[in-house]
């Protein structure tokens, strides 16, 4: 089975980015999944694509929720996936 690979577009300063990532730390755990945060900021195409949606949470091009963790969606989805 291949390791499930979560990306979550994110700011340094932005605590719901940072509330995010920390609310996906079980979640993660619970699935094997990895978690890449990329910062938004430090590219001009991440900022025009994600800019007032940070945090972003996507399993390769699936966006599967922003703002906020929607952990049932998001455990959903992986259960669908694994």
């Amino acid at each position: 089975m291949a390791a499930i690979e979560l990306t979550l577009m994110s700011r340094g300063y932005c605590h719901l980015c940072h509330d995010m990532e920390a609310a996906l730390v079980p979640l993660a755990a619970e699935y094997g999944a990895t978690v890449t945060v990329l910062d938004v900021d430090s590219d001009p195409q991440l900022e025009s694509r994600y800019d007032e949606l940070v945090p972003v949470l996507l399993h390769g091009d699936t966006e599967l929720c922003h703002y906020f963790l929607d952990e049932a969606k998001t455990r959903e989805y992986l259960a669908g996936i694994r």
